[in-house]
């Protein structure tokens, strides 16, 4: 009789290459999140002005 057992967890890190994208991508959305807020300050800024 086989018994239903629930596969073990992986507790190995992920490939150095793939951790390297993930930050990549992070530095990459904060750049983009940071320029979008200070275009939309520059916006303002000018339709008061």
């Amino acid at each position: 009789m086989t018994t239903h057992r629930a596969p073990e967890q992986s507790t190995r890190r992920p490939a150095p290459h793939s951790e390297r994208a993930v930050v990549t991508g992070l530095v990459l959305a904060v750049g983009a999140g940071v320029a979008w807020i200070g275009g939309m300050i520059y916006t303002i800024v000018g339709w008061s002005g």
